[in-house]
């Protein structure tokens, strides 16, 4: 039986058009406001003259950034020490496994029991055209498997529509792309792109829209065996005396539009989201070991930054050894590179000019959260042939992503089973963030049955990550908006006297370890430029 057909709102219509191509557009307004963009690095780090006299720098913060600055300039002659808040390198480049531990804001203890999987509270992937990450893993020998962003398998989900069922992602994305070539051939054959289009290329344009959105030949989206071919079929083609292939059929048009779960497609669109993907074999921190391996005996762990302060002639550093007592340490160099990040800077006092303080004070850090959850075994695989990829809902855990690696295993396994960094009409991000452990894990349990029923029989254990209450960040990343980055950017970036900052915060693609590693680079750059100037 055809489905009923209900014309869209211009709105709609725009949208649906959008969803199918309008990643560019998207991509154009991410990047003016500092949420995208694409790295220029070469293959290689920048020439480095080197240190001329022994001259010596003190690195503040063992995270990627000052890893990078770390790994470089002691190649090129330079005096390094770095400084380091934790009891580990990698800062946010990190990996929460079984048997890990650490303490909240407020004192809370988060725990981690797993016994397989893990979670990354920070960067999780890495697009293909973050090509400083790459060729460190190369040089540091990370080993690095493949990520899958999108399945579509996987979920859009809306509590409101379709009686809370989910939609499978790829069942959304077909019809949204069959009705947008149904109404646009209707368009096209009814005269009203006689202005813009010629009649050869309308010819052409109408050919080209029966294929791409599988119309049948009066240029309507229906259930059809063809269509089995590319939405997919609810009984699928067999061998012998199976029962006969049984197409799937399209969710009609209003209820689709109604839903808006159209509305997350945009995510697979943007530019960082492109395939491939990859991931380190074993979770995210591998990166940040592998850098802390190459630089271990530079680096002093424990070490609470106090004070910075400077003069003609070099910086001085007062800090606080964390499991030595309250006496006030020194650390003395001719340069200081600074990536603490600037939640905290901000709170510390540092010698450093006025208007650099004030860009300091200037950019807030997304309140991001996350949990993971483990199962007796991979029900999504299992039962729902959910092999990687994301769901996204409308509840407020906002998505769950399915694990890339170990896929098919036998044993246990662990879903990021709730993250997000802003959500602006509900601020779920704060709601987390006010939770303790446990409760977090509660609510990830309550939403994500929602999805998948099988939680409840198969829980393990939980974990989870709340970035305003983790003390060496108060935060997830930097939020730049083009406002900001007009008036404190350039300020926050130059060196200022013998102290210049580096991190994902100094960088045009924050919240990415491209961009801490490529705003190290170009410090260390300018730095050595000064320094042999």
């Amino acid at each position: 039986m055809t489905m009923p057909i209900t014309m869209p709102t211009r709105r709609q219509l725009l949208a649906m058009i959008g969803t199918s191509a309008g990643s560019a557009a998207m991509y154009q307004a991410m990047t003016s406001m500092g949420f995208a963009a694409t790295s220029d690095y070469t293959g290689k780090p920048p020439p480095l003259a080197g240190a001329r006299n022994g001259e010596s720098v003190v690195i503040l913060g063992a995270g990627l950034a000052g890893l990078t600055a770390a790994y470089e300039m002691r190649q090129a002659g330079y005096n390094v020490k770095v400084l380091e808040y934790q009891d580990r390198g990698g800062g946010r480049c990190w990996t929460i496994k079984g048997g890990d531990r650490f303490t909240e804001l407020g004192g809370a203890e988060v725990t981690c029991d797993f016994e397989t999987g893990y979670l990354n509270p920070g960067p999780w992937r890495l697009p293909i055209h973050h090509y400083a990450v790459f060729d460190y893993c190369r040089k540091l020998g990370v080993a690095l498997e493949p990520f899958i962003m999108k399945n579509e398998k996987a979920y859009l989900h809306n509590s409101k529509a379709f009686g809370g069922t989910p939609q499978q992602i790829g069942h959304v994305e077909t019809d949204i792309r069959g009705y947008t070539s149904e109404l646009l051939a209707k368009s096209v054959r009814q005269g009203a792109l006689d202005e813009t289009v010629t009649r050869e290329d309308q010819e052409r344009l109408l050919e080209g829209l029966r294929g791409w959105g599988v119309l049948d030949k009066d240029y309507r989206y229906v259930k059809s065996d063809e269509l089995g071919e590319v939405r997919g079929w609810d009984v699928l083609p067999g061998g012998g005396l199976m029962p006969e292939a049984e197409p799937s059929t399209p969710i009609a048009m209003s209820p689709l539009l109604q839903s808006g779960l159209w509305n997350d497609l945009f995510t697979f669109n943007h530019y960082n989201h492109h395939p491939a993907l990859f991931q380190p074999v074993g979770g995210m921190g591998k990166i940040g070991d592998a850098f802390t391996r190459e630089c271990r005996d530079l680096i002093r762990f424990n070490s609470q930054v106090v004070r910075v302060e400077q003069g003609e002639n070099g910086v001085t550093v007062h800090y606080r050894d964390r499991e030595g007592g309250d006496d006030i340490l020194q650390e003395t160099a001719d340069w200081c590179i600074c990536t603490i990040p600037l939640s905290v800077l901000a709170q510390m006092d540092i010698d450093v000019s006025d208007a650099k303080k004030k860009a300091i004070a200037a950019v807030p850090y997304a309140s991001a959260f996350k949990v993971a959850l483990e199962f007796k075994r991979r029900f999504w695989e299992e039962d729902e042939w959910i092999v990687g990829g994301i769901s996204y809902t409308d509840l407020p855990i906002v998505q769950i992503a399915y694990p890339s690696h170990d896929l098919f295993d036998k044993g246990p396994g662990v879903l990021q089973a709730a993250y997000d960094t802003y959500t602006a009409e509900k601020n779920w991000t704060y709601t987390f963030n006010a939770l303790d452990p446990e409760e977090r894990i509660i609510a990830a349990r309550e939403y994500g049955r929602r999805i998948h029923p099988q939680y409840d029989a198969e829980y393990m254990s939980g974990t989870s990550c709340a970035w305003h209450r983790v003390p060496w960040t108060l935060g997830c990343y930097g939020q730049w908006t083009e406002e900001l980055r007009a008036e404190h950017y350039e300020t926050l970036c130059e060196i200022d006297g013998r102290v210049v900052l580096a991190g994902e915060h100094c960088s045009h693609i924050p919240a990415w370890q491209e961009g801490a590693i490529l705003s190290a680079l170009d410090t260390i750059r300018r730095l050595d430029r000064r320094v042999n100037a």
